[in-house]
């Protein structure tokens, strides 16, 4: 049956940015499709929401509350999952995001706190985590090895006013899937997503204001703003069997929108 290729039974994940909004979906799916997972984030009283929801699928969660902007608390992720559940099989790589600012206002040290918040964090988790990874064919026959999902955006492709520092390190972090992708073959598949806009806490101020929904909504060729579902989808599909010859790629999944969604509004200098 083509739908067992999707089924992760018996694996572990590690979920960062997993509180809510697309880290906590993505959880949640990977449990109902059979993995353990470990999810972190700053907020212990959201992490709890999802574990909950993580055991009502029957599978274990491990709830580690952290500041991921502590290279050392998000490197620690892979060993505490490996001490919990004996293995580590998946890494979604899902904490990121900048503030849009205009090019002016947009200093070197943006830039530089940007790429490590969208790059840095997620490599010191998977450089962390590859010693398990190797394992997972080992600790699993006929498993596809191990798996990384970094979560990119659109933005890392298409321009806009006001993204300089954001664009360019989910740029970056797209780059660097491709890289990490040959440098881990064949034992340890990493790919991507490249989101656009998805109804998560970020985009609350949009949601909420009838003007901007419609704006986005009327610039997005599928003519709505995604779920986190839809996402989490794809991240399943990357992790689990259904994507074992599939690494080094940038999924897209965005609505089809090929400019950004939303202007906001900075003038000419």
């Amino acid at each position: 049956m083509i739908l067992d290729r999707f089924r992760v039974e018996g694996r572990v994940a590690v979920v960062t940015g997993a509180g809510r909004g697309i880290g906590a979906a993505s959880a949640v799916a990977l449990a109902q499709a059979g993995a353990d997972v470990v999810v972190s984030a700053r907020t212990e009283e959201q992490l709890a929401k999802v574990a909950t929801e993580i055991e009502a699928t029957g599978r274990r969660a491990l709830v580690v509350p952290a500041d991921l902007s502590d290279l050392d608390a998000a490197a620690a992720l892979a060993d505490r999952a490996a001490d919990a559940f004996g293995r580590l099989d998946i890494v979604v790589n899902n904490v990121g995001g900048t503030m849009p600012r205009g090019f002016l206002d947009t200093t070197p040290e943006h830039l530089e706190n940007a790429f490590q918040f969208n790059v840095g964090i997620a490599h010191a988790l998977t450089r962390a985590a590859v010693p398990h990874l190797l394992k997972s064919r080992e600790t699993a026959p006929g498993a596809p090895g191990g798996s990384v999902v970094n979560i990119s955006s659109v933005m890392g492709r298409v321009a806009g006013r006001g993204f300089l520092a954001y664009g360019s390190a989910k740029a970056a972090f797209a780059h660097y899937t491709r890289l990490a992708a040959l440098d881990l073959a064949p034992k340890i598949r990493v790919n991507a997503i490249a989101v656009g806009s998805v109804a998560t806490s970020a985009l609350d101020i949009v949601m909420t204001n009838d003007e901007l929904r419609t704006q986005m909504e009327d610039n997005t060729p599928l003519r709505r703003v995604g779920d986190p579902e839809d996402v989490a989808a794809a991240v399943l599909y990357l992790a689990s069997p259904a994507g074992a010859y599939v690494t080094g790629s940038v999924l897209e999944v965005d609505g089809g929108i090929d400019r950004p969604n939303l202007d906001l509004g900075l003038e000419d200098l």
